[in-house]
Formats: structure tokens, C-alpha cells, sequence
């Protein structure tokens, strides 16, 4: 009888538990790929459920889908990183307001051995020249992506045509960051990266930052609530409140505080107009 007790009152246990995990608020944030995979969400994400008890179930994808995703209704807000983008969708009647939230910058990581010669170069045009040029691998996501569209935006700084220039040694991978970037040490190529994922990122290989301080490679993020009007089913309230806690003092520090290796990988900036 004992154990029998024993046993009931653990499923009960067990049962309450589930029921209150079940009866947790959450919202879906579309995000991109670099919000996740630098791990700025695994430090980020525990301190705001701790704070307002809502759970943040994240869907990690290129900027462009992440808008899309937002366009359907399929999430309560989109974090991303394509200025353009992001105005034109709320243009549209998308979304709601956009919010800066934080920096960083992009960076060309290449090979050690640097067969276009642009380590140590400052302007990232005269880089992307050289490596059109020397015809030396390079590695792109393709993905309709933030990332993929500052690509675009430097190869037409560099007066480069890449849908016409590109050839073999342009290599196109329609995959997010971090399986490009393995894409890239496999081939020891070069390759356009936020710096977030990078310093994150666990396979170098023969692989270094090459360029970076280029004022063209500053890399915004924004997030916006997706609109309510179009999509009854928005949480937003709940998404609001995470929005908020973003631009607020406590969420901006716990941004700042995010580093590895002492680096630190975003730089918060609420209430400019980035």
C-alpha cells in the first residue's frame, strides 16, 4: 500500500508538472540564423523567461524567410538583420513598428594562405575585386538571407556582376551560416560571415578574419511584432512584452554582457534610429 501511495503521488507530481509546463505562455520569434547560432539565444532567451515567465520558441532561418514567415502570421514577432527588408515588410502593412535592437559587423574570413592577397585590406570593394579576379573559392549562402543580401550589396559596390561574373569558384550553398562556414573550411575558401557566428564558430580550419572595419560591413538588428490587424491569432501582448524587454535597460545589458573568449559579440543600441 506503501508503495502504492508512493507511486501515486509521484504521477501526481509528474502530472502537475506537465499541466504547468502546458499552461506556459510562449511566443514564436522567426529570427535569423545568427541570432541563434552565435549563441547570443542560449544566453539571452533563459534570462527572459525568467523575468516574465513567457517561453521564446525560436525559428532560426535566413532573414528573408524569417520576413516570410512573419508575412503568413506563422510568428508573433521576426528578429533580423536587413534594414531594407525590414522597412520595405512593414511598408506592406506586415508589421507594426521596428525597434533597433543591437550591432555588430560582418567580417571576410579567407584562407591563411590569402591566394586574392586582401588580408590586412580595409576596403571590402577592392577585397571582393581581387578575389573576382584571382578566381580564388568563394563561399556563399544564397538563401535570401541578411548576410546574402550584404553579399549582393558589396559585390555591386566592387562593380562585380556576380549573377553574370560568378564560375566555378563561386559557390553557392543555400544554407544557413554555420553549414556555411563549414562549406568555406572545407574548401578554404573565402566567405562573408557575421562576427557573432564566427567567434562562435568551431571548425576554423585554415580559416582567419581577413578584412573587417569596413563602415560598410556595420550589421543592424531589428525587431518588429508582426501585425495583429492581418493575423488575429498574433500574441501581442505577449509579443510586445518581449520587444520591450529587448530595448529595455536590463534586456540591452544582458545583449552587452554576451562574449566569448572576452569578445563581445553584439552591442546594444534601443532607441537609435539604426
Amino acid at each position: 500500500m506503501k508503495r502504492f501511495i508512493g507511486s501515486l503521488v509521484v504521477m501526481l507530481g509528474m502530472l502537475v508538472a506537465t499541466c504547468a509546463a502546458a499552461e506556459q505562455p510562449f511566443i514564436v520569434v522567426a529570427s535569423t540564423t545568427s541570432t541563434e547560432q552565435s549563441g547570443l539565444f542560449g544566453h539571452l532567451l533563459p534570462s527572459f523567461t525568467k523575468d516574465t515567465g513567457i517561453e521564446v520558441r525560436v525559428v532560426a532561418v535566413g532573414t528573408g524567410q524569417a520576413l516570410d514567415i512573419g508575412r503568413r502570421g506563422d510568428a508573433d514577432v521576426v528578429f533580423v538583420h536587413d534594414k531594407p527588408a525590414e522597412l520595405k515588410w512593414l511598408a506592406e502593412g506586415n508589421g507594426v513598428a521596428r525597434y533597433p535592437v543591437m550591432y555588430n559587423d560582418f567580417v571576410l574570413i579567407g584562407p591563411k594562405a590569402d591566394p586574392a592577397h586582401v588580408a590586412g585590406g580595409k576596403d571590402i570593394a577592392v577585397a571582393f575585386r581581387k578575389i573576382e579576379q584571382a578566381k580564388a573559392p568563394f563561399v556563399s549562402r544564397a538563401d535570401k538571407s541578411g548576410t546574402y543580401s550584404a553579399e549582393l550589396r558589396l559585390w555591386k559596390d566592387a562593380g562585380i556582376d556576380i549573377a553574370k561574373d560568378k564560375g566555378p569558384w563561386y559557390r553557392e550553398t543555400g544554407s544557413g551560416m554555420g553549414p556555411a562556414l563549414n562549406t568555406a573550411a572545407g574548401m578554404n575558401a573565402y566567405i562573408l560571415s557575421d562576427r557573432g557566428t564566427w567567434l562562435n564558430f568551431r571548425n576554423p580550419g585554415d580559416l582567419e578574419i581577413v578584412v573587417q572595419g569596413d563602415k560598410r560591413l556595420f550589421n543592424q538588428y531589428g525587431v518588429m511584432l508582426v501585425n495583429p490587424a492581418n493575423h488575429p491569432q498574433v500574441k501581442k501582448g505577449l509579443g510586445q512584452e518581449f520587444i520591450d524587454w529587448l530595448v529595455s535597460p536590463h534586456g540591452q545589458q544582458v545583449i552587452a554582457t554576451y562574449k566569448i573568449d572576452g569578445q563581445q559579440l553584439f552591442f546594444p543600441n534601443a532607441g537609435t534610429d539604426s
